[in-house]
């Protein structure tokens, strides 16, 4: 029996596939499914990266339309019927022409993205990010701190003042959660903005780290943080939560990043893989610019440790 909280059990996913599938020339071989009345679910990204997404929506979602055509899919066809349940009339028409309406019952859609990429997009563009009161990191460098984050689809991610990795990581834990910890509350509202901006819905902002602002957090399976004067408190409390915790810290402080074998041992992490990354470009002048050069530091634990 479905609750509020599961509107589409099993068997009604199956009848709204066998519904399109009787009624649409479309080959659902490959579909994705996504259920947006479940917490955290993008619709946007979803629809990016898919050809076929069958997405099922609960009655008062009034925008989901404009939200597909302001993020540039409005040649994205829609295949929907009128009612509740997958019997009857089909309607075939782009996500342009349905800006104007919401969503007036709970059903399934098939949206159709000819044009999607089925393939991460990793290192965006800073232009792509709400302009406000951060410093991005460069593209080149955020794609290889990602390589090193190791996300997969249903990870749930803590990052510490970083907030372009925090977009990307959402993106790329579709089925998972991030907590973006922003210390600065002109940060926040930036963050905030960037949310807004990509329709996510699987970030959640807390302003520091401690029992109390994590405490509905999901806990972590990979952290990445930005070394700094809280950095021990900071992984004190995620290791003793997650033991196996992946950990990612990025530093422009070459004394820290020489001493960070000896600040990790004390909690377990003994053989931490420090690198240095620098990216220079060539200028319009011919000239080549080279970009701050972080050190960036993995590792996990392998001696636990009882941190109370």
């Amino acid at each position: 029996m479905n609750t509020e909280n599961n509107i589409f059990s099993n068997e009604s996913i199956l009848a709204w596939l066998k519904f399109f599938s009787s009624n649409t020339i479309i080959d659902l071989e490959h579909v994705k499914i996504l259920d947006i009345t479940q917490k955290n679910k993008n619709v946007v990204p979803t629809v990016e990266a898919h050809k076929t997404t069958l997405v099922f929506t609960k009655a008062g979602d009034d925008d989901i339309f404009y939200r597909l055509w302001n993020a540039g899919l409005g040649d994205c066809e829609v295949w929907y019927n009128e009612g509740n349940v997958p019997i009857g009339k089909i309607y075939h028409k782009k996500a342009a022409d349905m800006i104007n309406r919401g969503i007036n019952a709970s059903a399934g859609m098939l949206i159709v993205n000819k044009k999607a990429r089925n393939t991460a997009k990793i290192g965006l563009s800073n232009e792509l990010f709400q302009k406000g009161s951060i410093h991005y990191v460069g593209s080149e460098i955020r794609s290889i701190i990602l390589n090193k984050m190791m996300i997969a689809p249903q990870d749930n991610i803590c990052v510490i003042s970083g907030e372009s990795i925090a977009i990307e990581a959402a993106l790329l834990a579709s089925e998972g959660n991030v907590t973006a910890v922003e210390y600065s509350n002109a940060d926040r509202n930036t963050m905030e903005d960037n949310i807004e901006h990509f329709c996510l819905h699987n970030i959640t902002i807390v302003d520091h780290v401690d029992e109390n602002t994590m405490k509905d957090c999901p806990i972590p399976d990979v952290i990445f943080m930005v070394a700094s004067a809280s950095m021990n408190q900071e992984l004190e409390y995620f290791i003793r939560v997650n033991p196996q915790v992946r950990i990612v810290i990025y530093t422009l402080d070459f004394t820290v990043a020489a001493w960070m074998k000896e600040l990790l041992e004390p909690f377990g992490i003994l053989n931490p893989e420090i690198i240095q990354v620098s990216v220079s470009t060539l200028e319009s002048n011919n000239m080549f610019k080279q970009q701050p050069a972080p050190w960036l530091i993995t590792g996990k634990v392998e001696r636990f440790l009882h941190l109370v």
